[in-house]
C-alpha cells in the first residue's frame, strides 16, 4: 500500500490484487494486514492523547435521509463527552454529512488538525472533512475498485471504513450498518457479516466497536435533501423529530455515552441523553458548534427551494411500502446529490415524506412534498416519489428501526 500510494506500484498490478481479493477473499488476519497498511499510508491523529480523554466516534454506511450525526453529535457533547469526527461527501443516492453541513451559510469544513483538536477541546464538538493525508491509500484504492467493479467485497469495505476510523484516533466506535432497499447491504445476513468483520478489525487494532444494524427499507425520518435534513435534525434536538429518526439518534447517543469515559451504563446513558434533549442543552450545543465553525445556526438562514409540489395519495388505504432507493434517486435527480464526484449540489432541493410505512391515508391526502428549483423538475420527481409508495388495504407488520446490535 505504501508503494502504491507513492506511485511506485502501477494500477494494473493493484487491480490484479483487487480482482484476486474479490474472487478469493481474505482471511481475517489478511484483512487486518490490509487495514493496517492503509492506516500507515498517511498521518494519524491522536485525538485522545491531545484531549486526555477517551474518544468515541460514529460512522454510518450511508442511506437515504441519514442525517443522524447532525443530531447525535450535539447530544453527546451536551452530556460532556467530546465528539470529533471526520466525515465525507455523498455520491449517488446516499447523502454525505459534509454536504448537509455546507447547506448552513458560512459553515467552515476545512480545519487544520490543530484547529480541529482545539475546537473539540473548547467547544466539545467538531465535524470536518477528511484531510488529504489521512489514509491516502484508501482514496486511491477506492477509485480503482470503482473502475474494476471490485467495490462489493466485505474485506475491502471493512478495511476502507475501519482504516479511517483507526487513523482518526477513536478509542471506541459505533458503526451504523444500514440494511435494506436504500442501503449497500440489502439483507440482514450480509450486514451481519460486514459488522462482524469490522468488529474483528477493531479488536485487532485495540479498539472497542459496537455495530448497530438499522432499517433502510424506507427513508430515515421524513426529510431527504441537505437543508431539509438539517432542519429535521434541529427539530429532533428539540424533541420534535420523526419517531424513527429520534429513536435511532437516541440509540446511537446511548451507545457512545456508554463507551465513553463517563463510566455510565446504558440505562444512565439513556437518561442523560434524553435529558439533554428535554432541557435544551443539546440545542445549545448545536448552536455553539455551528457558530464555532463560522456558520449561522438560525434555521431561517438555510436555503429554501423555489417550488414546493405536493404528491397526493391516489386512493384511501395504508402505506404498505415506501421504497428508499426511488426516493433517494428522485432527490438525486432534483440536484440534492451528485452522480459524479465533482458535481455541484443544490442544497435547497429534496423531498419530505409526510406519510411513512404503516400510516393511514385518505384519497387526495399529501404523501410527500417535493422541493424543487422549477416546476418541470418538481413534476418529474413527484412521479418518481409516487412510484415509491405502495398503498394497501390493511396496515403492514411493523419493522423496527434497530434490527440487531453486535459487539
Amino acid at each position: 500500500m505504501l508503494g502504491y500510494t507513492r506511485g511506485d506500484v502501477p494500477d494494473y498490478q493493484v487491480a490484479a490484487f483487487l480482482m484476486a481479493v474479490y474472487f478469493r477473499g481474505l482471511s481475517t488476519a489478511e484483512t487486518f494486514a490490509l487495514t493496517d497498511a492503509m492506516v500507515r499510508s498517511g498521518e494519524t491523529i491522536d485525538l485522545g492523547g491531545a484531549l486526555g480523554r477517551r474518544v468515541v466516534d460514529k460512522h454510518s454506511t450511508g442511506g437515504v435521509g441519514d442525517k443522524t450525526t447532525l443530531a447525535v453529535g450535539p447530544i453527546v457533547a451536551a452530556c460532556g463527552v467530546p465528539f470529533g469526527k471526520m466525515s465525507g461527501r455523498g455520491l449517488g443516492h446516499t447523502g454525505g454529512t459534509l454536504d448537509k453541513l455546507e447547506a448552513i451559510p458560512g459553515f467552515r469544513l476545512e480545519l487544520t488538525t490543530d484547529e480541529f483538536v482545539a475546537q473539540v477541546r473548547d467547544v466539545g464538538l467538531a465535524i470536518v472533512g477528511q484531510t488529504a493525508n489521512l489514509v491516502p491509500a484508501d482514496k486511491k484504492l477506492y477509485a480503482l475498485r470503482d473502475v474494476t467493479a471490485t467495490v462489493d467485497n466485505v474485506s475491502l469495505i471493512a478495511a476502507s471504513i475501519m482504516s479511517k476510523k483507526i487513523a482518526g484516533g477513536a478509542d471506541a466506535i459505533v458503526l451504523d450498518v444500514k440494511v435494506g432497499d436504500g442501503a449497500f447491504m440489502k439483507s440482514l445476513a450480509d450486514a451481519q457479516v460486514l459488522a462482524e468483520a469490522m468488529i474483528d478489525l477493531g479488536k485487532r487494532a485495540g479498539r472497542e466497536v459496537v455495530c448497530v444494524l438499522t432499517d433502510m427499507d424506507q427513508p430515515l425520518g421524513c426529510a431527504v435533501g441537505n437543508a431539509l435534513e438539517v432542519r429535521e435534525a434541529v427539530a429532533t434536538l428539540r424533541g420534535e423529530g420523526p419517531a424513527d429518526f429520534s429513536e435511532l439518534v437516541l440509540d446511537a447517543a446511548v451507545h457512545l455515552l456508554a463507551l465513553s469515559d463517563l463510566g455510565v451504563d446504558h440505562a444512565e446513558a439513556h437518561r442523560r441523553a434524553a435529558q439533554a434533549v428535554a432541557d435544551g442543552s443539546a440545542t445549545e450545543a448545536y448552536e455553539r458548534w455551528i457558530r464555532a465553525q463560522g456558520g449561522d445556526p438560525d434555521e431561517a438562514a438555510l436555503p429554501a427551494a423555489a417550488v414546493v409540489h405536493e404528491v397526493q395519495a391516489p386512493r384511501t388505504g395504508y402505506v404498505g411500502r415506501l421504497a428508499a432507493l426511488p426516493v433517494g434517486l428522485a432527490a438525486l435527480h432534483l440536484g440534492a446529490g451528485r452522480r459524479e464526484k465533482d458535481d455541484a449540489v443544490d442544497h435547497a432541493v429534496g423531498i419530505v415524506c409526510r406519510a411513512k410505512r404503516g400510516d393511514a391515508v385518505t384519497e387526495g391526502a399529501t404523501l410527500a412534498e417535493v422541493h424543487a428549483r422549477d416546476d418541470g423538475s418538481a413534476r418529474e420527481a413527484a412521479a418518481e416519489v409516487l412510484a415509491a409508495y405502495e398503498l394497501v388495504d390493511e396496515p403492514p407488520r411493523p419493522r423496527p428501526i434497530v434490527l440487531d446490535t453486535l459487539g
